[in-house]
C-alpha cells in the first residue's frame, strides 16, 4: 500500500504565495512521475504540473512563469510552490505520483484565493 498526505494548502489573497506538499509512504519501490493536479468546482480536474524522475518538468500554460514544482527523492515528497496566486488558481489541488505503472493519488488539499 502507498499513502500520500498533502499539506499547505488555505486561503491567500490574490498576490500571494502557497506552498504544497505531498509525501508518499508506504511500500515504495521507484517513483517515477510525480505532479499536481486541480479540480474547481464544476470542472474536469486539470493537470497543473509534473516532473519525472530526470527531474524534466512540464506546466499548464496557465501556471508558467508562477509555478514552480520539484522534489525530494530522499523524503518521497513532491512540492509546488505557487507565487502570484489569482483567484482563478482556486481548487483542490491532488497530487499524484506514479510508482512502476501504477498511479496513487493525494486527498487534495483546499487552495482559495481571494480578490
Amino acid at each position: 500500500q502507498v499513502q500520500l498526505v498533502e499539506s499547505g494548502g488555505g486561503l491567500v489573497q490574490a498576490g500571494g504565495s502557497l506552498r504544497l506538499s505531498c509525501a508518499a509512504s508506504g511500500n515504495i519501490f521507484r517513483i517515477n512521475a510525480m505532479g499536481w493536479y486541480r479540480q474547481a468546482p464544476g470542472k474536469q480536474r486539470e493537470l497543473v504540473a509534473t516532473i519525472t524522475n530526470g527531474d524534466s518538468t512540464n506546466y499548464a500554460d496557465s501556471v508558467k512563469g508562477r509555478f514552480t514544482i520539484s522534489r525530494d527523492n530522499a523524503k518521497n515528497t513532491v512540492y509546488l510552490q505557487m507565487n502570484s496566486l489569482k483567484p482563478e488558481d482556486t481548487a483542490v489541488y491532488y497530487c499524484k505520483i506514479v510508482i512502476m505503472f501504477t498511479a496513487y493519488w493525494g486527498q487534495g488539499t483546499q487552495v482559495t484565493v481571494s480578490s
